[in-house]
C-alpha cells in the first residue's frame, strides 16, 4: 500500500489536499482532506529541510509551504509569487534557492530559501512575446522552470513565446537572458525534463503534441529528434500534458489530454534516439499529471476534467497495463507521492 495526495483546484469543487490509499492492485480508498492547500496544481519536496512547498495557482499567486508531523500536515507559511497563476516548481541542487513558473503573466520567481527553509521575497524575470495560436499565445505564459545541473542558471519555458530561455542566475538574482530554444511558430513547449545520466534535454510542446530531444553541449542546445506524443493519423484535438522520465533514463512519459492517453517511449541516450512503445487509454478525461511509483511498479494519474484518478502496472519493459476502477477527486490536477512525505 502506498499513498499519495492528490492536489485539486477550488473552482472545480476541489477541498484542498486528499490522502489517498493506493493497493498494489490499484484499489484506491480516500482519507479526510487537508484544506490549508488550496489549487495545489504542483509540489516539490525538500529533503534537506523537510519541507513541501506547493504552489496556489490563482490570479495572486503564491507558494504554501508544508511540513508533515506525525502524520498530519501543518502549514508553516504562504508566500506570494510575484505573478499570477504559478503552475510548477523546483529547487536548486544544493536546496538553496526555489523558483517558480507565473504561467498567466509571463513572470519566473526565484526565492533564496533562509536558514530554515523558507522563502523570502522573490526576484522576478519578465518575459515577453507572442505566438500564432490567439487564445493561447496573445503573450508569454511560464509554464514550468528548471535550474541547470550547476545551478548557474534557470531555463523558462515559454508556452506563449515559443521559447526556452537560460536566465543566468548570481545567487537569487536573475542576470542576462539568452534563447536555448527559439521553437516552431505555434509549438507551445509546456515542460522540460534533463535525462539524469547524460547531455540530454526534452521538452514537451503542449500545442504541437511533441517532444524533442536535444544534446546539449557547452550550454548550447542542439535537436536530435522529434517525436509526436500522438499516434500516427490522429486527427482530433488534443494537447500535451505531463511530462517524466524513469531513474534510469531510458523511459519517457507523456500524457496526451484530448486523446486522453499516455505514450511510452524508449530513450538510447548514447544514440540521442526516441522510439515510441506504446500508447495506453487513461480511462479519464484530459491527465494533467501523473507520477512514477517505481518501487510499487506503478504509474497513477489524475484527470482535470472529471476528477478520475487511474492505476498502471508497470511492466518489466516501461509499458503500461490498466489496475482497477480507480476513483474521483473532484478538481483533481496533481499528485504527490508518500514517499516524499516524512512522518506520515
Amino acid at each position: 500500500m502506498v499513498t499519495l495526495h492528490v492536489g485539486t483546484y477550488a473552482e472545480a469543487g476541489g477541498p484542498g489536499l486528499v490522502p489517498l490509499a493506493v493497493a498494489p492492485d490499484g484499489t484506491m480508498e480516500q482519507g479526510s482532506p487537508f484544506a490549508g492547500a488550496a489549487n495545489a496544481s504542483f509540489a516539490i519536496h525538500s529533503p534537506r529541510h523537510d519541507l513541501h512547498f506547493l504552489t496556489d495557482e490563482q490570479e495572486q499567486g503564491a507558494v504554501t509551504v508544508l511540513r508533515c508531523e506525525r502524520g498530519a500536515w501543518r502549514k508553516l507559511a504562504r508566500v506570494e509569487t510575484g505573478g499570477a497563476a504559478p503552475c510548477f516548481l523546483a529547487l536548486d541542487a544544493g536546496e538553496n534557492r526555489l523558483a517558480a513558473a507565473n504561467y498567466e503573466s509571463g513572470t519566473a520567481a526565484l526565492f533564496a530559501l533562509d536558514d530554515v527553509g523558507l522563502p523570502q521575497a522573490p526576484a522576478l524575470f519578465q518575459s515577453s512575446g507572442r505566438g500564432p495560436v490567439a487564445e493561447r499565445q496573445e503573450g508569454p505564459h511560464a509554464h514550468c522552470v528548471q535550474f541547470s545541473r550547476d545551478g548557474s542558471g534557470l531555463y523558462l519555458v515559454d508556452l506563449g513565446a515559443d521559447r526556452v530561455l537560460r536566465l543566468d542566475l548570481d545567487g537569487a538574482a536573475f542576470g542576462e537572458a539568452g534563447t536555448a530554444w527559439q521553437a516552431p511558430a505555434g509549438e507551445g513547449p509546456r515542460h522540460l525534463q534533463f535525462q539524469p545520466n547524460a547531455p540530454l534535454a526534452i521538452v514537451l510542446s503542449e500545442l504541437a503534441s511533441r517532444l524533442t530531444l536535444f544534446g546539449i553541449a557547452d550550454d548550447r542546445w542542439h535537436p536530435r529528434r522529434v517525436r509526436s506524443t500522438l499516434p500516427y493519423g490522429f486527427a482530433g484535438e488534443s494537447l500535451g500534458g505531463h511530462l517524466a522520465l524513469n531513474l534510469a533514463g531510458d523511459r519517457v512519459y507523456v500524457s496526451n489530454r484530448g486523446h486522453d492517453s499516455i505514450a511510452v517511449f524508449a530513450l538510447d541516450a548514447a544514440a540521442g534516439e526516441l522510439a515510441l512503445l506504446q500508447h495506453v487509454a487513461t480511462g479519464g478525461e484530459h491527465p494533467r499529471h501523473f507520477v512514477l511509483l517505481e518501487d510499487e511498479r506503478l504509474l497513477v494519474a489524475a484527470h482535470e476534467k472529471d476528477g478520475r484518478i487511474a492505476a498502471f502496472r508497470i511492466g518489466g519493459d516501461g509499458t503500461l497495463a490498466p489496475l482497477g476502477e480507480g476513483t474521483t477527486v473532484p478538481g483533481a490536477c496533481f499528485l504527490l507521492r508518500e514517499d516524499r512525505v516524512r512522518g506520515s
